[in-house]
């Protein structure tokens, strides 16, 4: 396997670039401005709905390559996840924080898309919402409270990417290994010296997961 993973690379690091940083707009610009320009609560409700609706393609789009890319990378460095000490808690934490980011996303969404209904005058808007009827004013502090939860998450996924950048260093890898190598479990578990320092001289060096 080619130790190049430009392409998975991109994907994963653009992908949840576009994620964060449409959350954080979202949340500070989008959020911010309708509630500011608009003093009726349903009709700001409205706009932000709107502008969230014509971000959600893109935003799906973002995810799906991240998630793509992601296990591309997973793919790649699969044997520092299993010999590298700390590599594998690294990523464990990083897949619990992808899962709540896309939890917290689609909830926002839903909720977004009920209060849109609930608020809106339109008939047939009313009639949709009388099928998934929703208390407004919890709805509307749950949202409040997602749409700094999303871009939490994923900055704190791009901390983790920033510490498997320096998990893929040299000697950083040489002394995961090692320290693996030598641990009790790893032995129990027919891990030898020699096979983590197979590992590290044939495994992809310039790709993090």
């Amino acid at each position: 396997m080619s130790e190049r993973t430009t392409v998975m690379r991109s994907l994963h690091d653009i992908g949840l670039a576009a994620w964060f940083g449409g959350s954080l707009m979202g949340a500070v610009g989008l959020n911010g401005a309708a509630r500011n320009a608009v003093k009726e609560p349903g009709l700001a409700a409205r706009i932000a709905s709107a502008g969230w609706a014509a971000w959600t393609p893109v935003n799906a789009a973002a995810i799906g390559a991240h998630l793509v890319g992601g296990a591309g990378l997973l793919g790649a460095n699969s044997a520092r996840v299993a010999y590298q000490s700390g590599v594998g808690a690294s990523t464990l934490a990083k897949t619990v924080l992808t899962g709540a980011a896309l939890a917290a996303t689609a909830y926002s969404r839903v909720l977004g898309k009920k209060i849109e209904l609930a608020a809106s005058p339109d008939s047939e808007d009313q009639e949709a919402a009388a099928d998934h009827p929703v208390d407004l004013d919890q709805a509307q502090r749950h949202l409040a409270m997602l749409q700094w939860a999303v871009p939490a998450l994923t900055a704190g996924m791009l901390v983790l990417n920033a510490l498997h950048g320096e998990q893929q260093r040299p000697e950083q890898q040489q002394a995961g290994m090692l320290r693996r190598a030598a641990s009790p479990l790893a032995m129990a578990g027919g891990r030898s010296m020699e096979a983590v320092r197979r590992a590290y001289h044939h495994g992809p060096m310039a790709s993090h997961c």
